[in-house]
């Protein structure tokens, strides 16, 4: 998990590099990000002292969860690292979610935590959706900044976690009511 979060970081920050200089983050923005770190380290710390029970059937469904979070986090970083960087990304997983590398994160983590049939895992994976989450009204108001009206009407089409496609039926109804 650390060598997706530091490869994330890397494509993100070799592809935002002098884009926006004059932009700044606010102090409380700042605390916020830093506190992220927190129930991320923390997890990851705790996660090394705890048991797998081998042939159970939490071990093999957070499995694959958790490499179900890992794939679905390359492919977020992979399309984020192909996109223009003058336009906002609306490809690939960008199409159904705004934050596909955090919810493959947040997958991951379940996952991990229903591997170990750890609660306390959970919660801390809790906490760090809830932090993520107040991350990404700093790093939209970035993107709004960067790309104004275009990425607003891409934030207005796409939820910030995830889209569940609705069949031609359900949207037929909903357009006609």
């Amino acid at each position: 998990m650390l060598i997706i979060l530091f490869s994330d970081m890397g494509v993100t920050a070799r592809r935002e590099k002098g884009q926006a200089p004059e932009y700044k983050l606010t102090k409380k923005e700042t605390k916020i990000e830093n506190l992220v770190i927190f129930p991320m380290g923390i997890s990851w710390i705790y996660a090394i002292f705890l048991p797998l029970q081998l042939g159970t059937i939490w071990l093999n469904s957070g499995l694959i969860i958790f490499l179900f979070g890992i794939i679905f986090t390359i492919t977020a970083i992979h399309n984020f690292a192909t996109s223009p960087i003058d336009k906002v990304i609306t490809k690939g997983l960008y199409h159904y979610t705004r934050n596909p590398a955090y919810l493959g994160m947040i997958l991951m983590q379940i996952g991990l935590g229903i591997a170990c049939a750890s609660w306390l895992y959970l919660l801390l994976t809790a906490v760090l959706m809830i932090t993520l989450n107040a991350v990404l009204a700093s790093e939209e108001r970035y993107l709004l900044y960067r790309y104004g009206n275009k990425y607003q009407k891409y934030k207005n089409s796409t939820p910030r976690w995830i889209r569940i496609p609705k069949t031609k039926e359900k949207h037929n109804r909903l357009v006609e009511s």
